[in-house]
């Protein structure tokens, strides 16, 4: 049977390739099975090779990289093409982020407002003016309307303001008025009061002076009032020790006493017999301060040239934060540095009367305050229960 010449090299191929047999003998190797596939000079595959090379079209070639000739595999252009397609499939099915068309909105709760004190600020032109505090205008018109809706308070009733008498000439009831202010300096309004009776009824006897009125006639009207004891004249008239009787339940009466007198001899002797108008000269009175000043400005006078600060005034205004002071007085200039002229005579009475019911000095009432849960007051006390409620209870 006859073979043919490429069976015959793939036979002998496969002889190479397999292990060798017990009959193969150890110096026979795998190198002398493949010496027939050697490359010879002149056969007819070394004529086939050169061939191709010469035909090449590398081979005219020095330096150039072999990149810069041919383009890149066509396979690696394909698996390219391939990855982006995929890349761009993948997102395509990523699922997006489903957007509402009518969102609903989730209400926030407000936020506090930041509370700031009254301060200074420089303008353009190198001049200062203050800023009042935050939400001073909704603070006091709560407080306003608290206390004018329950007026309650000593102040109301029995305040320096209330004290003159009203039957005596405007003249002696401008000088009641500076009287019942210098008697109630660390003192109780109800205190003061009870003093002041005295004075109108008890300074010169048992009985209060008989205002006669007289008629056409030059008789007496039988609807006469009964006028003062307490005027100018009957204090200069007056022994120190009776008049410090009269007003020995106000604090420091003995000097109040001392005070009195040497008032009386000033306004007789350099004010014509009437108290000062201005508040420079009343501040030139023995025990007599600028919140004394300027509050007989504005209840003997009608002059709301200042504001009068007391201890109420001076602590619930920097409980609420409108300033940081350290004295009244600084409280009464920062005061009028910002509040508006015409709060400056009702000021005193809305607060002091609001220290002596709610805002105590000692144990303060938050709870019975208009002004708990609007978080205005940064001193509040959260958690009180209203006393009335307690009360009711």
């Amino acid at each position: 049977m006859r073979t043919s010449r490429t069976s015959k090299e793939t036979a002998k191929v496969l002889q190479t390739l397999s292990p060798p047999t017990r009959r193969q003998t150890r110096s026979t190797s795998h190198a002398s099975l493949f010496k027939e596939f050697a490359y010879k000079e002149g056969s007819d595959e070394a004529e086939l090779i050169k061939k191709e090379d010469d035909s090449s079209s590398l081979s005219s070639v020095d330096t150039v990289d072999i990149e810069d000739i041919l383009g890149p595999p066509t396979k690696r252009r394909k698996t390219k093409a391939i990855i982006a397609k995929k890349t761009a499939s993948t997102l395509l099915q990523t699922p997006e982020k489903k957007v509402e068309k009518n969102p609903i909105k989730k209400e926030t709760p407000p936020q506090r407002a930041r509370r700031v004190p009254a301060r200074k600020i420089k303008s353009e032109d190198g001049a200062f003016t203050v800023e009042p505090p935050s939400n001073w205008e909704s603070m006091y018109s709560i407080v306003k309307k608290m206390r004018e809706s329950n007026p309650t308070a000593p102040v109301d009733t029995m305040g320096c303001a209330e004290l003159y008498w009203r039957a005596s000439s405007p003249r002696d009831r401008r000088f009641q008025t500076l009287i019942a202010l210098m008697l109630s300096s660390q003192t109780k309004d109800t205190v003061t009061a009870v003093a002041m009776q005295r004075l109108h009824t008890q300074l010169e006897g048992n009985s209060p002076v008989i205002k006669q009125e007289l008629g056409e006639d030059g008789e007496p009207l039988p609807n006469s009032l009964q006028d003062s004891t307490l005027n100018l004249e009957s204090i200069l008239a007056v022994p120190a020790e009776r008049l410090n009787s009269l007003i020995g339940t106000v604090g420091f009466h003995n000097n109040k006493t001392k005070y009195i007198k040497k008032t009386a001899e000033i306004i007789r002797d350099q004010y014509n017999s009437d108290i000062p108008s201005t508040p420079t000269e009343l501040m030139k009175l023995p025990g007599v301060g600028p919140k004394m000043a300027y509050l007989c400005m504005s209840a003997a006078w009608g002059k709301h040239e200042g504001i009068g600060v007391d201890v109420h005034v001076h602590r619930i205004t920097n409980l609420w934060g409108w300033q940081k002071t350290k004295t009244p007085e600084e409280t009464r200039m920062s005061l009028q540095s910002w509040l508006p002229k015409d709060r400056w005579h009702e000021i005193n009475k809305l607060l002091v009367g609001l220290g002596q019911t709610v805002c105590l000095p000692v144990g303060r009432r938050c709870g019975d305050c208009d002004l708990a849960g609007t978080k205005l007051c940064k001193s509040e006390i959260k958690g009180m229960t209203p006393r009335r409620k307690k009360e009711e209870e």
